[in-house]
């Protein structure tokens, strides 16, 4: 291979979306065909201008050949989402064109073969009449309908493939594919003709995409987020934590509440994942607003994304127990951020949240509502739980220690000491538990995990006070089987005093 050709074949050609750029290592590789496939409406035509418009914003003739929709058509849906692709050349071989406005009798030939070769001559006259640097052809399939059997349009589709590699042409096809996920032996070949593949998936409003093959570049494997805003497709790639050579430093932040810190060793380190969990109602997002409070009144700041409540509710809630969290909100030291229902991906928070770790640079991010999180963003929960380990682990490589509240299933004991599946997420675990004792219904707050230094492995009894906020009293001495849910008094007694 000539070192020409070697350096032709890794030429980057962007796709007009940065983030899609990232997943495909840097982009499309010149003179490369790529396969765009999903149902209806997931956005594989406006990815195709996306690529066109990039080639136009670069001063590159880009070529339009389209069948579905007219011309008119195609300018006036993407000039709503902002997409300006007047200049290019547009080729319409769809039925009810110019194409086909001609009365045609066919003798002694098969119409499908003069068909063909019409559409056969007219891409060949535009591509070697424009010279075109970019194709989009939209749908392949328009050229399946001309072709007498599958073996036929097999060999046009190589033929058309080598001749647009042989001039150099980066190409975009698309594709649509059933709901039910059923493929011809047509589908497969293209599939296996494409130098990259990618897929775009919607399912119950929610959309995804994957690249599951590149060609010379490799991929980012996975599944990510898309949407399709006002501006036009935005994509969101998962997060994968990278291997840092920062020195762990366990610096102990104190959260400013001392008895808080007495039962968690002196407070909690930097880069370190730390779960508040319990039953509902019992004072987790109190508890998580009063670290953040202790950590702002050091000298530190905070970012905090609310899943349960709006900001103004969560604030004044706050305000009544005597945590100053709108002053602080106000200042810009603890920067609140609410998250609407089913608006945005995992990995779209997880972006968000980045670049506000970015922008303001904190010393703790407190995520309020692990239920809520997986309620709020699009998708499932076992995939809602990994994004969130991955973007976890981002932060605590870069020294942001992580507060996350999250619900238990039972009032009293614990079962678990997270929800399903997140315990591993966690460095450490504080847990709050109703308890009966003597007939009344109190509330008892222990460390059950600490994965550096020690802490009072005891419950203490703790409560709520309006202007006072967290209060952590003495520990259950008397009482045992706090975990299980039934405390027992130690002494076998019957006298339960505490």
């Amino acid at each position: 291979m000539s070192e020409e050709t070697a350096s032709r074949e890794i030429d980057l050609v962007a796709s007009g979306i940065p983030e899609l750029d990232e997943l495909l290592n840097g982009g499309y590789v010149g003179g490369r065909t790529y396969l765009v496939q999903g149902v209806s409406g997931t956005g594989k035509s406006l990815l195709g201008q996306h690529f066109l418009r990039a080639g136009l914003d670069a001063d590159e003739t880009v070529v339009y050949i389209h069948g579905e929709e007219s011309r008119e058509d195609i300018l006036v849906n993407a000039a709503r989402l902002g997409i300006d692709i007047r200049d290019a050349e547009f080729l319409d071989i769809g039925p009810g064109t110019d194409f086909f406005a001609e009365d045609q009798s066919y003798n002694l030939v098969d119409a499908t073969e003069v068909e063909s070769e019409r559409f056969t001559t007219d891409i060949k006259q535009v591509i070697e009449d424009v010279d075109p640097q970019r194709l989009l052809i939209d749908p392949i399939t328009q050229l399946q309908y001309v072709e007498r059997d599958d073996y036929q349009y097999r060999k046009r589709l190589q033929s058309l493939i080598r001749f647009l590699r042989s001039r150099q042409v980066t190409t975009v096809v698309t594709r649509t594919i059933n709901r039910n996920g059923s493929s011809s032996g047509t589908y497969d070949d293209f599939e296996s003709l494409s130098d990259g593949i990618i897929n775009l998936y919607l399912d119950e409003s929610e959309r995804r995409l994957s690249v599951p093959k590149h060609r010379g570049l490799g991929q980012k494997d996975g599944t990510h987020g898309f949407e399709i805003r006002a501006s036009g497709i935005e994509v969101y790639p998962q997060i994968i934590p990278k291997h840092d050579n920062r020195t762990f430093n366990p610096e102990l932040m104190a959260t400013g509440h001392d008895a808080l810190d007495d039962l968690l060793g002196g407070g909690l380190e930097r880069g370190t994942v730390s779960f508040i969990s319990g039953p509902t109602g019992i004072g987790k997002s109190t508890t998580g607003a009063q670290i953040l409070t202790g950590i702002v009144e050091n000298g530190g700041t905070a970012l905090g994304y609310v899943f349960e409540e709006s900001i103004d509710q969560f604030v004044h809630r706050l305000e009544t127990l005597g945590i100053p969290m709108r002053e602080m909100h106000e200042q810009g030291k603890i920067r609140l951020t609410e998250t609407e229902p089913l608006v945005r991906s995992a990995e779209e928070f997880g972006q968000h949240v980045l670049n506000q770790v970015d922008e303001y640079e904190p010393d703790a991010v407190f995520i309020d509502g692990l239920s809520g999180y997986k309620i709020s963003l699009q998708g499932d929960d076992q995939r809602l739980v990994r994004r969130l380990h991955g973007l976890t682990r981002v932060l605590k490589n870069r020294g942001i220690a992580v507060l996350v509240t999250d619900e238990a299933d039972r009032l009293t004991g614990i079962p678990e000491a997270t929800s399903t599946d997140t315990s591993y997420i966690a460095d450490n675990i504080v847990f709050l538990s109703y308890v009966e004792v003597d007939g009344e219904l109190d509330r008892a707050i222990g460390v059950v995990k600490k994965r550096l230094g020690d802490f009072d492995s005891r419950f203490h009894q703790f409560s709520i006070v309006s202007g006072e906020g967290l209060v952590i009293e003495g520990p259950f001495d008397s009482v045992r089987g706090i975990m299980q849910g039934a405390p027992t008094p130690r002494d076998g007694s019957t006298d339960t005093e505490h």
